[in-house]
């Protein structure tokens, strides 16, 4: 962990550049969406949802994506959180990271960076050995979860269903420009400054 010296009443200390971001409410997801990356976002949020509701929290994200159903545990959250979330793409959001770059309300990209969405895989990649049920009920909880997500990237961008399964069918990525005329980012940070474009 990168750490800043900073001076204090009790001498020069050494302080964590994470728990200084925390301070101004900017936390990060740079990692796979998974159980332990998930839980630290959820205490992160909470933390800074008790510590002041009204603020703004800034959430960046660069990641390949992960687990469903950890990703969606913190995009439920943030859709109950009174506190702001704003969402910044600092590479790739791709996958679950891309879902929760979708629950932020402000949802600003870097110009060079890009936005991948698809629809979920079946993780378990050997069947070998299961029964046909069993087979079919992994199947029925891969489509449950193509529904979920394709209905969350269709309320986001006002497309219909169909309009999202047909993009999501392949790994579809998009640039800055492109992901503002989908409807799935809603301005570019450019200079210090976010460029919106309206839809």
């Amino acid at each position: 962990m990168a750490n800043i010296l900073r001076e204090t009443v009790r001498g020069i200390e050494a302080v964590r550049i994470e728990d200084e971001l925390l301070k101004n409410r900017e936390i990060f997801l740079v990692n796979d969406v998974n159980a332990e990356s998930s839980n630290e976002l959820l205490k992160q949020l909470m933390y800074l949802e008790k510590e002041d509701c009204t603020k703004e929290i800034t959430l960046y994200i660069n990641s390949p994506g992960g687990e469903v159903i950890s990703g969606l545990a913190v995009y439920d959250y943030i859709s109950i959180m009174k506190a702001p979330v704003r969402t910044v793409c600092i590479g790739t959001a791709a996958s679950m990271g891309a879902i929760l770059f979708l629950a932020g309300k402000k949802r600003e990209m870097l110009p060079h960076t890009r936005i991948m969405i698809h629809d979920p895989s079946y993780s378990h990649h050997d069947i070998s050995g299961h029964k046909p049920h069993e087979i079919q009920h992994e199947l029925d909880k891969l489509n449950e979860s193509r529904k979920n997500l394709a209905k969350i990237i269709a309320d986001k961008t006002g497309k219909s269903i169909e309009e999202i399964y047909k993009v999501t069918a392949d790994d579809t990525y998009y640039n800055a420009k492109e992901a503002i005329e989908f409807g799935l980012a809603t301005g570019i940070i450019t200079d210090n400054k976010v460029a919106e474009e309206e839809r």
